[in-house]
């Protein structure tokens, strides 16, 4: 499988005894990451292949298990999670999915994720999400980790230590005195790890780091349901896929005002294009703009893309219908092809867990190809759209069942 590492940390600490009953928990945490920093590691996962990572927990006599995941290496539980500190939101959808969202104890920016989630679990029938007033935890204080005490940390370590005022020790520190951590993030766009974690850093798909996440939490039977959904709407998107040569030019983009616009990849390797490779629009900046760049209207104007995708469209506070009328009045944005024909659409958020996934899935094949995959409706506002039933691409009434735990 994917982690390989199983150097040993030293032995448990009081609070694992207090815990988790005297059973070793976080056995490697630390696998080996030394040496300096090289090339960029080479990708080993397309996370649009269609196969479904098999169970990897392993059982141990006792109640224990483990599990393995780069850059942490085996981690051993002796019972599943049920308080979750994570960083980056394509976590907290992880263990959402699994039925843990109310265990989410930290989470970057939660008062914008809480809105942005909840257009999308509007359409989730008895389905919740609460993430209001949790730790925002871009910058997370390793003393404030102490004070919430999650039962697991589900973010990236390598990550982690890239901030000043974390390094190996720390994360070693509060594996022990805490909790471990579990959790991959580099991966979004495979960001070159920092030089310690360089030579063993492996990347995974959305499904594939989720599959990994639930036998971590116990919870594959709710990992299989949901991925089962996942690979019927990709085997729905392949069936449905024009000729390359006829698809739109697109460009994905993110902007608080029209002042300064990001724009990012949509074919390029990692999660945070999981929502868009499957579909392959065509790139109207054709490689020539680096993701993450700043770009002008004249510059989206020479590029002239068909469809322009809006990040952060569908946030209760971005008014993307105003966003539509600062570019339809603008003399030069007016000349672009998609804002001449009514396809400026509203995204959600690149950090996408499996839920947002399936949702932006469907939603993106029907902004891309709406004689393919049915019409986008007008969105201005509000929770995700009302779609048709005989025009879904996934069933929600089964995917809330499974994040409720009806199976």
């Amino acid at each position: 499988m994917h982690g390989k590492d199983t150097d040993e940390t030293d032995g448990p600490t009081r609070r694992d005894y207090m815990k988790y009953g005297g059973a070793v928990i976080g056995g490697t945490l630390l696998a080996g990451c030394t040496g300096d920093a090289g090339p960029e590691s080479t990708p080993t996962t397309d996370e649009t292949a269609s196969d479904t990572p098999s169970r990897t927990g392993t059982a141990t006599e006792d109640d224990s298990y483990s599990v393995t995941m780069s850059p942490v290496g085996t981690v051993t539980f002796e019972s599943p999670p049920e308080t979750v500190f994570t960083r980056l939101t394509h976590h907290a959808d992880m263990a959402f999915a699994l039925g843990r969202g109310d265990g989410v104890t930290a989470m970057h920016a939660p008062d914008y994720y809480h809105g942005l989630w909840n257009q999308y679990v509007e359409r989730l029938p008895g389905v919740s999400l609460d993430w209001t007033g949790l730790y925002s935890s871009w910058k997370p204080e390793k003393e404030k980790l102490y004070e919430l005490d999650s039962d697991v940390h589900l973010a990236d370590p390598a990550w982690i230590t890239q901030q000043e005022s974390w390094d190996r020790a720390d994360i070693k520190e509060v594996a022990e005195n805490v909790s471990p951590w579990f959790g991959n993030s580099l991966s979004d766009i495979h960001r070159e790890p920092t030089g310690e974690w360089a030579d063993d850093y492996e990347y995974y798909g959305l499904w594939e780091q989720f599959a990994l996440v639930a036998d971590m939490f116990r919870e594959r039977d709710r990992y299989e349901a949901l991925a089962a959904e996942h690979e019927s709407l990709l085997s729905t998107i392949e069936a449905g896929l024009p000729p390359e040569s006829d698809r739109p030019t697109a460009v994905m983009i993110a902007a608080a005002d029209i002042e300064e616009i990001y724009t990012y990849t949509m074919n390029t390797p990692g999660f945070l294009t999981s929502h868009t490779r499957p579909l392959g629009p065509r790139d109207a900046f054709e490689g020539g703009v680096e993701s993450n760049s700043v770009v002008d209207f004249e510059t989206l104007l020479e590029a002239d893309p068909d469809v322009i995708l809006h990040l952060g469209g569908m946030e209760p506070n971005t008014d993307i219908a105003r966003r539509r009328t600062a570019f339809e009045e603008d003399p030069v944005a007016s000349e672009i092809s998609a804002v001449k024909n009514d396809r400026v659409y509203a995204q959600g958020a690149r950090y996408q867990g499996p839920i947002l996934n399936l949702f932006q899935l469907e939603m993106t094949a029907k902004q891309l190809y709406p004689d393919v995959f049915g019409e986008w409706p007008t969105y201005e506002a509000g929770p995700y759209p009302e779609i048709p039933e005989n025009e879904r691409l996934f069933d929600r009434r089964r995917v809330a069942d499974v994040i409720d735990g009806d199976l």
